[in-house]
This record gives structure tokens, C-alpha cells and sequence, in this order.
């Protein structure tokens, strides 16, 4: 398929549509009335090339018109770990897929109906993922020669057949984006850096996105480089005139808000490390205490310590400290000062973090370990997806040292992950690990937004006074004198006139707290923290079994719950009976886990994992759990599930 303009200079002088005014914010652009409009109920769009491309602004900046649209939307980052691989090569592609629809969708979607590449390298990492029919717009200024071979192209895949299963929109894009720019003051490459804004207009305009939000964004984000600014509008409006202009693309494409799959309310676009960071400020405002982040950077953790270093306003303090030790050694003194802490990671740094882990299960006292799952072991994939640490979070310390583990299913559900974890730990007087992954940390939905008076009440009281009396009729305090119904010791902050008590890693005497290296007191104060933990409680399983009748329960955890919940709905609409169910607490488990089980002659346990989960429960029920692993890095694909369901329930 070729381009009908006849030059890339004629193309670029009718995409900038004559005059560019790029200080102010022009007027909502609609698609003209003389092309084909097509109605569509989902569409799933890939953006990828080289690192320095501007993929994931490209990718955001589309998402967020989109959100605002009323669209219901799944998105899936992808990018290297390294800072800017070589360019033009493999490894150094980054890449953006956003899923939306007019209905309530769960995933970032299984395979893009519309890939953008940039380059040659772009188009060979992503075009196995690309079903034949779909769209793939090419940037064909970046397929010469040179960059063909480096990915090992031997001749071009635009005119050698390979591709004449795709419909193929072959666009000069970085000739088209200098031409719209060549009344700016601008070298050619720093003019074709705009290549990315010239592709979001095209695209806004092929699928009738808002263009007023990106507009004001650009507005914003460039207010002190007015050149760059002016240059970034005229290069997105000229994306969008080029599409509205030339005949290659004829057709244009709606997608409907997606009022229907929405409750009424207040939304927005959130990530999950976004959503995790407003839970933790919002758990602080709950329980009326200062938030304290002790942290060390790590991805894909470290959103979360740059966005709570934006809220000072609501009480929250944030140390970056100089190693991950150290940042979980704050948080932990922040704790045993009244404060509600936090410390973020990911595996790597929770190893790091163990001793002192193991130490605030000792000391019983509030502390909130975020681990941002990645692929392991050692550095592994920084920048991709695992599910991988929940035997660490469950046995990864020394001795017997119980914590609670709390896991989000969503982006959204991160903030009210974040609040139960919070909930847990007040309460009980635990450490407790809050279990995301990078799929969850940078992928993005619609979230509703909370009125103050649905969040619960998490405040605590702080011990007071003596709370024992001793034979001779004197009070004095104990520190590990228990609340009777949770097993929690009292939260004594120091400085408090008659509150003085030992603190430390070694064995505490039971109620007094004082040194104790008696074998039958350690025992029971063992038992006790375990009897601690096993007595939190949490919510039943819920099990989504409408027909009564399936004999297959799929059973997740995390942020497989997308993935499951798309594939289980095939099923079902194939007419398959299947039940579903998903996993929040993962310790202590939910009372009735052991009796859902029981139901069903086949438990499949998807993970991206060797099976951890599915290890826990063989252990701990008996129950002879099919594992179902993946550990590529990526999250898994609905329709590899609903065949992998299918091929259990057929035995």
C-alpha cells in the first residue's frame, strides 16, 4: 500500500495547514465529514521505537485524552531497563500499548490492531504480536540500509511481500514533522524529535481523540521554552491535518464513551504506583498520623518516593536514604516514633532489607513494606513484570518472623490495597508487605475517586499510662502486655513519662519486655506473634461461580486478576460453567479458602511464577493445585489463558 500524496514537502505544507499559532490553544479539532467515520467497540494501539522517541509520552498524552473521553482503558508500558540502549537496535525499543472501549475491558488487550513504528527495529521486535489484517504506520525516513541490517533485515520488509498481510500506512514521518517546523528556528534533528507529537496528532485525529488537553499539556510542560512549545503544537496539529488531508488514510474510527461500564462518580487515569501513593497519603489522613517514606530508588519502585515527596502539604515527610538498608532503618525508627512508615522496593532491595524486616516483627510494631515486583533473580529485567517474590515476603528471615501480605489486582485497587495493608498494620502491630508488580506499578485504568466518608477510620490509640498492676498493688507499663482480641502490644512513644521500655532485636520477656533468653518464654512469645497474624481478620474469598455448576475454579492472585477475569469471560460466553476467584490476603489466607477449595475437582493456579502460590496451597490444604506459570517478563495474554482453562476443563 502506498502513500497517494505526491512529496513528503506537498504532505507536510497541507499537514500544517498554512499557519501554525502556537501559543494559544486552539479550538476542539473534529475529524472532517467528507471521510468514512467507523464505529468500533474496542481498539487496541501499539507505539513503539527507539528509547529517545518519545514513546511513553506519546502513549500517555493519548491515554489521558482518551480517560477524559469516558473511554474504558487498560495500558501496558514496555521499555528497556537500560537508560538509552543503542539506537536503532532491539534491545533499545520502548514501547506503549493502550486498550479502549466502549465497555468495561480488563487488560491492555492481547494483540495491537494498530502498531505505530518508528523505525526498522521497532517494527521487527512488535510485528510478531500483530495479527495479520491489522494497521501499522511506518515511519519510512528511518528505514535506509544501515538501519535495516541492524536488526537484520536483509532487504526491506516494506517492498519485499513480507508485509502484504498488514494494511501498511508508509509515512515519512520525520520529513513531514521538519517541513511543518521549517518556520521555527530549529536544526533538522532537533525538529525531528517532534516526530512523536506528529504521530499523537495522526492518531487523534484516526480515532477522534480530544486534542484540547494535550494542547494546554504542551502549553505547560514547555512554558519556559516557548520555541519548543510552539514547535510541539505545530508538529501535533500537523499530525492531524495530515490524516484529515491525505488519501492514504481514508477511514477514521469512533469508540464510544463507555458510560455504561462506569458507577456514577468523579474519574481519572491513575497508574498503580499513582493510585499506591494517594492510598499511603490518604491512610495517613485516616489515622490522624504524619506519613514517613524512608526509601531508596529502584525500579519500578520509584514513582512512589518522587510523587509522596510532592505532598509535604498533607503531613508527609520522605527520605531518600543512601542504601536500602538504611532507608527501611528510618522508616522503622519512624514507626517506633508514632509515625505511620513506609519504605518502597522491589526483590532486590527486600533482600537487602530482611534483618530489619525481621527486627520490626520482633519490636511489633507498624511498618509498611512496598515491594514493586520485578523480574529476578539478582538485577534481573528492572523494567519488567514478575510475580515472583511471595515466598520471599512469606519465609524470606531469619527464625520465625510472621508477616501479613496484602496484594492489589489492579491499578486502581492499588489505593485501596494501600489502605487495607495500612489497616492491618495499625491494628495488629505488624510489619506487613504490600505485594505489586511492574505490570500494576506503570499500567493505567480509570479510577473512581473516593468521597472521604467511604474511607475507613483507621486511627489507633497510643498507650497513655501504667497498664499492670503488680502484687504490691503498683502500676507500672508493660510493653508486651496483649489486647486480648488482636494479640497487639501496646504503641508507646518515646519521650512519654512513665513509658520507658527496651527496644531491640533480642527475645523480649512476654509482658515486661525485658531481655529473655528463656527457652519456654521464647516459645510462647514465637507462638504468639504467629497466633497474631493467623488471628487478623480479613474478608472471605469471594468466588464468582454464577451457574453453580463449574467443577474448574481458577484461582489468582495480584495482578493476574485481568488477565483471568478476560479469559474466564471467553469461557463463559463459549458456554463453558468455570469459577473464579482472587486472592488479596495471601497471609494469613482467608478462613474459608480451605472449604472454596474443597468445591471443585480442579484448582488452577495461573502465576508469573514457578508456582509459589500454587506450593502454598498443596502445603498448607492438600489440595492437588495445577500450577499455570509464566516468568517472561510480560503479563499474560487472555486468550493463552481461556486455551490453557479449556484444555483442564477437557482433562
Amino acid at each position: 500500500m502506498t502513500s497517494q500524496v505526491s512529496s513528503p514537502a506537498e504532505q507536510a505544507d497541507s499537514a500544517a495547514g498554512g499557519s501554525v499559532v502556537g501559543d494559544v490553544v486552539g479550538e476542539q479539532r473534529k475529524p472532517s465529514a467528507e471521510k468514512e467515520v467507523r464505529r468500533l467497540d474496542r481498539v487496541i494501539i501499539r507505539f513503539a521505537g527507539d528509547s529517545g522517541d518519545g514513546m511513553q509520552l506519546t502513549g500517555d498524552r493519548f491515554t489521558s485524552e482518551t480517560a477524559s473521553f469516558g473511554n474504558d482503558l487498560s495500558t501496558l508500558p514496555n521499555f528497556p531497563a537500560e537508560i538509552r540502549a543503542p539506537a536503532g537496535t532491539l534491545p533499545g525499543v520502548s514501547s506503549f500499548q493502550l486498550h479502549f472501549a466502549d465497555h468495561d475491558i480488563l487488560t491492555p488487550g492481547d494483540a495491537p490492531n494498530v502498531l505505530v513504528a518508528m523505525n526498522p527495529a521497532a517494527l521487527k521486535a512488535n510485528i510478531g504480536d500483530v495479527p495479520r489484517g491489522a494497521e501499522i504506520i511506518v515511519n519510512t525516513d528511518e528505514f535506509t540500509k544501515r538501519a535495516m541490517q541492524k536488526v537484520g533485515y536483509e532487504t526491506s520488509p516494506l517492498e519485499d511481500g513480507s508485509m502484504d498481510g498488514y494494511s501498511v500506512h508508509p509515512v515519512p514521518l520525520t520529513t513531514l514533522t521538519v517541513e511543518a517546523l521549517k518556520e521555527f528556528d530549529l536544526s533538522r534533528k532537533d525538529a525531528g524529535r517532534s516526530k512523536n507529537m506528529f504521530a499523537l496528532g495522526l492518531l487523534s485525529w484516526m480515532y477522534h481523540r480530544p486534542t484540547e488537553g494535550t494542547e494546554k499539556f504542551l502549553q505547560q510542560k514547555f512554558a519556559k521554552k516557548p520555541e519548543i512549545m510552539k514547535a510541539n503544537l505545530a508538529a501535533f496539529r500537523a499530525g492531524w491535518n495530515f490524516g484529515e488531508t491525505t488519501e492514504d488514510f481514508a477511514v477514521s474510527y469512533e469508540v464510544l464513551p463507555a458510560a455504561k461500564a462506569f458507577p456514577t462518580g468523579t474519574y481519572r487515569n491513575i497508574s498503580g504506583n499513582l493510585a499506591l501513593s494517594l492510598g499511603l497519603v490518604a491512610a495517613g489522613k485516616q489515622a490522624d498520623l504524619p506519613l514517613y517514606l524512608g526509601s531508596y530508588p529502584i525500579t519500578p519502585a520509584s514513582d512512589i518516593l518522587h510523587e509522596l515527596s510532592r505532598h509535604k502539604n498533607f503531613g508527609v515527610r520522605t527520605f531518600q536514604a543512601e542504601d536500602e538498608i538504611a532507608g527501611i532503618g528510618a522508616a522503622l525508627g519512624a514507626a517506633f516514633g508514632g509515625s505511620l512508615a513506609v519504605t518502597t522496593t522491589s526483590g532486590p532491595g527486600v533482600a537487602l532489607k530482611s534483618e530489619t524486616i525481621g527486627l520490626a516483627v520482633s519490636l511489633e510494631l507498624p511498618l509498611l513494606i512496598v515491594d514493586i515486583q520485578r523480574g529476578g533473580p539478582s538485577t534481573g529485567l528492572p523494567t519488567k513484570t514478575e510475580q515472583a517474590d511471595l515466598l520471599q515476603a512469606m519465609y524470606g528471615r531469619n527464625g520465625e518472623a510472621p508477616v501479613p501480605i496484602v496484594a492489589p489486582q489492579t491499578p486502581a485497587d492499588c489505593f485501596d490495597a494501600a489502605i487495607e495493608a495500612a489497616r492491618i498494620a495499625l491494628e495488629y502491630r505488624t510489619p506487613v508487605f504490600l505485594l505489586s508488580d511492574g505490570y500494576l506499578a506503570n499500567g493505567s485504568e480509570p479510577w473512581r475517586i473516593p468521597e472521604i466518608d467511604e474511607l475507613p477510620d483507621l486511627r489507633t490509640q497510643f498507650a497513655q499510662g501504667p497498664n499492670h498492676t503488680l502484687d504490691d498493688g503498683s502500676e507500672v507499663f508493660w510493653p508486651y502486655k496483649r489486647d486480648p482480641e488482636t494479640l497487639a502490644r501496646p504503641w508507646a512513644i518515646p519521650g512519654t513519662p512513665g513509658l520507658e521500655h527496651r527496644i531491640g532485636g533480642i527475645e523480649k520477656q512476654d509482658g515486661t519486655g525485658n531481655i529473655s533468653y528463656d527457652p519456654a518464654n521464647h516459645d510462647f512469645m514465637v507462638r504468639t506473634r504467629q497466633a497474631k497474624i493467623d488471628g487478623i481478620k480479613v474478608p472471605d474469598l469471594a468466588v464468582d461461580d454464577p451457574t453453580g455448576e463449574a467443577r474448574l475454579l481458577v484461582l489468582g492472585w495480584g495482578s493476574t486478576y485481568g488477565p483471568i477475569t478476560a479469559a474466564v469471560r471467553r469461557l463463559r460466553t463459549s458456554g463453558q460453567s468455570v469459577a473464579q476467584a482472587h486472592l488479596r490476603h495471601l497471609n494469613p489466607f482467608p478462613r474459608n479458602l480451605g472449604e472454596v477449595l474443597k468445591r471443585y475437582d480442579k484448582v488452577v493456579v495461573p502465576e508469573m511464577n514457578l508456582g509459589q502460590l500454587a506450593t502454598l496451597l498443596r502445603a498448607k490444604f492438600l489440595v492437588d493445585a495445577i500450577s499455570y506459570n509464566q516468568v517472561n517478563g510480560m503479563p499474560f495474554k487472555a486468550e493463552q489463558l481461556a486455551t490453557a482453562l479449556k484444555e483442564a476443563i477437557d482433562g
